[in-house]
């Protein structure tokens, strides 16, 4: 039951990536080529020789970014389809395939994308200090990290308070808990601001919104395309009811 929940969370994987590799080339790649003419630019100004291209921008922006795309979407409709295969008819309540489908997308999202972008937004190219980019790539991963803890954490605490309190209120409660936990974590960790002064402000907001985007893109395809997969598997195999057991 597992492993065919598995192969359709990769097969939504496969079509969230496709999707989100033609928002990337529509609305990112764009963004990425303004920064790198004012990385150029900047440098030339500066006197500094012409970096040799290891690898073409047309390589980057097409199949470069098309594999990088596929690999993460696969791997995150895998790891989607793992956490739904342990929680439905066990830790889910009633919810339906979709619902909870629809739900672990909001929640991945959320604790993998948004909270750690939160602390540490992404940068184009021709922003940050290449030596400083070993701590930035540590205290990102350390805020990704807390997030993932904190999300962890918050769903046991729903968990044990849904014993005495409704659903709902246990959930507002664990959902408050993880707020506050994260605005320490994120209070603690240093901030980091290297965007040069002449880096159109304009530019970074669009490129960090194209990330974003891509993202939701990415999250809202695999948790709807999954959900679809899941419920049609399970009502084959007869388990497409409340509080069934995914084994």
């Amino acid at each position: 039951m597992v492993g065919q929940l598995l192969l359709r969370g990769m097969i939504a994987g496969v079509i969230a990536g496709l999707l989100a590799f033609g928002f990337a080339r529509v609305f990112g790649e764009p963004q990425v080529d303004r920064a790198i003419a004012f990385e150029e630019k900047m440098a030339a100004a500066a006197g500094e020789p012409e970096e040799p291209e290891v690898v073409s921008r047309a390589t980057q922006a097409g199949i470069g970014l098309f594999t990088g795309v596929m690999t993460y979407s696969v791997a995150m409709g895998g790891i989607l389809s793992l956490v739904f295969a342990s929680l439905y008819g066990r830790a889910a309540g009633g919810l339906s395939p979709r619902a909870l489908s629809a739900c672990l997308g909001v929640v991945f999202f959320l604790a993998l994308i948004l909270v750690p972008d939160l602390k540490y937004p992404p940068n184009p190219p021709a922003v940050g200090n290449p030596e400083t980019i070993g701590m930035r790539t540590e205290l990102y991963f350390a805020m990704l990290v807390a997030s993932i803890a904190g999300a962890v954490l918050a769903f046991a605490l729903a968990r044990n308070l849904a014993h005495r309190w409704s659903g709902w209120n246990a959930a507002i409660v664990a959902g408050i808990a993880y707020v506050v936990f994260i605005a320490i974590v994120q209070a603690l960790l240093p901030s980091i601001n290297e965007v040069p002064e002449n880096f159109r402000a304009l530019d970074l907001y669009n490129f960090r919104l194209a990330t974003v985007g891509l993202q939701i893109t990415i999250w809202t395809v695999l948790a709807l395309a999954f959900g679809f997969l899941a419920e049609k598997q399970l009502r084959a195999q007869g388990l497409y009811r409340l509080g069934a057991s995914a084994r």
